[in-house]
């Protein structure tokens, strides 16, 4: 696998050294999750069958003959063909759980148990296992279909949220529900050691897309299970706040405003004001959202309109305003872009241990919550 290596990094230990991962996972969710376990520092063994892990061969695109999304979720990582159909591979996989700290794999529920590498086969064989199951669906109903990040979206609601109010549903544009569903698997994981340096024993961790989805689609999930309300397309807009969507479009960018509390309302509407629009200050955000087409007007006139283009200098400084820009924009400029600059040039150049070290200093900074200044728009 390119850019694999031993444990052991040259900026010193992870805290998961010394666990020993036998990733059985392909294509995202499970990838994704041993990734993470492999950047701080954990041997991860990834077991592919002999014509390996489907997305090898998504491309294009590609580096050197490489699938880009292949090489995007499996840093760090050994690699090992295995055909669980051959009786001395078989062994080796047998072999291989005995030893392993931790097991993930994302099969069809109940398509490892014939090779006796399903869960109570393998806590059979070392009790001490941290084995984690990821499923389109769960272990019950629904087990037998697979799970596709774009039959959850579809089947979850998402892309009933997604688009346009009168337009088509759409998927995200990332596969958000696989990359959240692993890192639930990762959290899983994290749980379950801390259960067996305490207890002793292993667990087994069981996460799916669906569940995943219900629980990320967060406020819009209880919209319907505590407000009885089905949520539904709004477009750019949001369902409880004004505004939160595009501020103004033209033809070089696209600014976005965005306010999330109730003094950060006040500015903006104290901003209009100086700006003689005639617009009614507001104490909560359901008087707000019962004025939001008389807002709207009133702040969307059009890229014309000298009160738009006034408020946008005024609230440059009072209200946070983001500018919308590809990754190769000049949004990048700001620190936190330019770590995932240097990160993907660390990959780029297949640095994996460059890579590594900038993902934990990141998570080290984000851990302590710093603080970043917005880029000028």
């Amino acid at each position: 696998m390119p850019n694999s290596q031993e444990p052991g990094r040259p900026d010193g230990p992870g805290a998961l050294q010394g666990l020993l991962v036998a990733d059985f996972s392909r294509v995202l969710a499970g990838p994704f999750a041993t990734q993470i376990l492999a950047d701080l520092g954990a041997d991860v063994i990834k077991v592919e069958s002999p014509n390996g892990d489907e997305t090898r061969g998504w491309l294009p695109p590609a580096r050197e003959g490489v699938s880009t999304y292949y090489l995007g979720i499996n840093r760090n990582k050994r690699s090992l063909a295995l055909d669980f159909r051959d009786e001395e591979d078989r062994t080796l996989a047998h072999r291989l759980t005995a030893r392993a700290d931790v097991v993930i794999e994302n099969f069809k529920p109940g398509t490892l148990a014939k090779y006796g590498l399903d869960y109570p086969s393998v806590a059979g064989r070392n009790p001490r296992v941290v084995y984690a199951s990821i499923t389109g669906y769960g272990p019950h109903g629904g087990a037998e279909l697979p799970g596709y990040d774009l039959t959850v979206q579809a089947a979850s609601g998402l892309m009933s949220l997604t688009g346009e109010p009168e337009g088509a549903a759409y998927r995200s544009g990332v596969s958000v529900f696989d990359v959240m569903t692993g890192l639930h698997a990762v959290i899983g994981i994290l749980a379950a050691l801390r259960h067996r340096d305490r207890e002793g024993n292993g667990q087994h961790v069981q996460v799916n897309l669906l569940s995943t989805a219900l629980a990320a689609m967060a406020n819009h999930s209880s919209t319907y299970v505590a407000g009885g309300i089905v949520p539904f397309r709004m477009g750019n807009a949001h369902p409880s706040l004004f505004p939160y969507e595009p501020l103004l479009e033209t033809l070089i960018v696209e600014r976005f405003v965005a306010h999330a509390t109730l003094p950060q309302m006040d500015r903006l509407t104290v901003a209009v004001f100086e700006l003689g629009e005639v617009v009614d200050s507001t104490t909560d955000t359901g008087t707000i959202l019962a004025a939001r087409d008389r807002l709207y007007a009133a702040l969307f006139a059009g890229a014309a309109s000298p009160v738009l283009q006034q408020l946008v200098e005024t609230i440059q400084a009072r209200v946070r305003v983001l500018c919308a820009s590809s990754l190769s924009e000049e949004g990048r400029s700001h620190a936190a872009a330019n770590e995932l600059r240097a990160v993907v040039t660390a990959i780029r150049d297949r640095d994996a241990a460059r890579a590594t070290l900038l993902i934990r200093e990141h998570l080290q900074l984000a851990s302590a919550a710093t603080r970043r200044t917005l880029p000028e728009c």
